[in-house]
């Protein structure tokens, strides 16, 4: 009988790295996944999902207006217990550092359920950078059973935490795996940004866009005032480059966002994408400036270099290989930053050439092999 996996996730971040895994897992004829989705993010999960074609098994629609991360944790953990004692599978598989990667990890444990974690070992060593994520991996890691590290310093993480050398299998990152399933389809059939205006997306992929995502919760208040700012001010300095804003849904970024850029003729304020037009966006763009974790591992393998709004990363190896450069909320640092690239072909060109260190496109399989010898 093939063994159930079961995969528990709530998030777009973590659909999207997860949902290759089990698309492969469901051809191995030894494994059976089993998809439960917390709804963390609900309208940004289900879009993802219907990309990958995967319906989940169950849904404990968790989204809750305005909740507390407190709330959402009470309530998650009691609906994971519910879940896992209905269903009980033999081994659960979460992936990242998500509130419901922490819940799911501790029920987990209390019903004696081994446990593999996908992107393990990040680490910034900063407890409220990022919040709450770096706490809820930091948690994972004590609680989980297989840990998945996506690069050889991730590993080394872990290592100095304690965790059994034989546990530990790096993988590489699944959000390469699902990059290029995901160019492959936009290659296929374009999809179409009905919010903005046809020409942004033809042409050369290298033209004149800047691409900006940020949502982080240590950024809320003066941090998102500094970087509209910034915008503001770049717009203003480059009015023939479109400046493209998928603006998130949680209030205290949009806030800032609409009050302060609104109306900016270069300035393109959009509601959140589906994960395909983000994609193509990703690949027209010639410069992306974001605080996404998931950002700064995809963006390397188009040839982008990757701007990130936040003081610290648990990614240092974009830092390493030059395709990432941090820059925190300051508002002059990103005028800079963002000024250089878009006027100094040199400085572009080390950062859009340099290798993506975060995979080849081959996690899935080789998450799916240790499973299957170990389980």
């Amino acid at each position: 009988m093939a063994k159930k996996i079961s995969f528990i996730f709530g998030t777009r971040p973590e659909a999207i790295k997860l949902c290759p895994v089990i698309l492969a897992m469901a051809m191995e004829p030894g494994l059976q996944p089993h998809v439960c989705v917390t709804g963390q993010h609900r309208e940004m999960l289900d879009q993802v999902l219907d990309v990958f074609g995967i319906e989940p098994d169950v849904d404990l629609a968790l989204m809750r207006p305005n909740q507390t991360l407190a709330s959402l944790t009470s309530n998650a953990i009691s609906a994971i217990d519910g879940y896992l004692g209905e269903h009980k599978p033999d081994m659960v598989l979460v992936q990242g550092d998500t509130t419901t990667v922490f819940c799911a990890s501790l029920v987990s444990f209390y019903h004696r359920i081994p446990v593999g974690h996908v992107e393990a070992g990040l680490r910034t060593w900063n407890k409220f950078s990022p919040f709450p994520e770096e706490i809820n991996r930091v948690l994972a890691t004590h609680l989980v059973d297989y840990h998945f590290p996506p690069t050889s310093g991730s590993r080394n993480n872990l290592l100095k935490e304690g965790v059994d050398n034989d546990r530990i299998f790096v993988t590489g990152n699944t959000v390469i795996d699902a990059l290029f399933i995901a160019i492959e389809k936009v290659r296929r059939n374009p999809p179409a940004i009905d919010q903005l205006p046809q020409g942004l997306l033809e042409g050369p992929g290298d033209g004149g866009m800047v691409l900006i995502t940020g949502h982080r919760r240590e950024s809320f208040g003066s941090g998102f005032e500094d970087i509209c700012r910034a915008i503001k001010t770049l717009a203003g300095r480059f009015s023939e480059t479109a400046f493209v804003y998928p603006v998130h849904l949680n209030p205290n970024v949009q806030k800032p966002v609409y009050e302060m850029l609104s109306g900016l003729n270069n300035v393109h304020l959009i509601e959140p994408l589906s994960y395909l037009p983000f994609v193509a966006l990703m690949n027209r763009a010639r410069v992306i400036l974001t605080d996404s974790g998931g950002v700064q591992e995809e963006a390397p393998s188009l040839g982008k270099p990757v701007l990130v709004m936040r003081d610290t990363t648990e990614r240092p190896e974009g830092l390493d290989a030059g395709t990432v450069k941090l820059v925190g909320t300051d508002c002059d640092t990103i005028i800079d930053s963002v000024s250089t690239l878009l006027t100094d072909s040199k400085a572009y060109d080390a950062m859009a050439q340099a290798i993506n260190p975060y995979g080849d496109g081959r996690a899935c399989e080789r998450i799916i092999k240790a499973i299957a010898e170990n389980i």
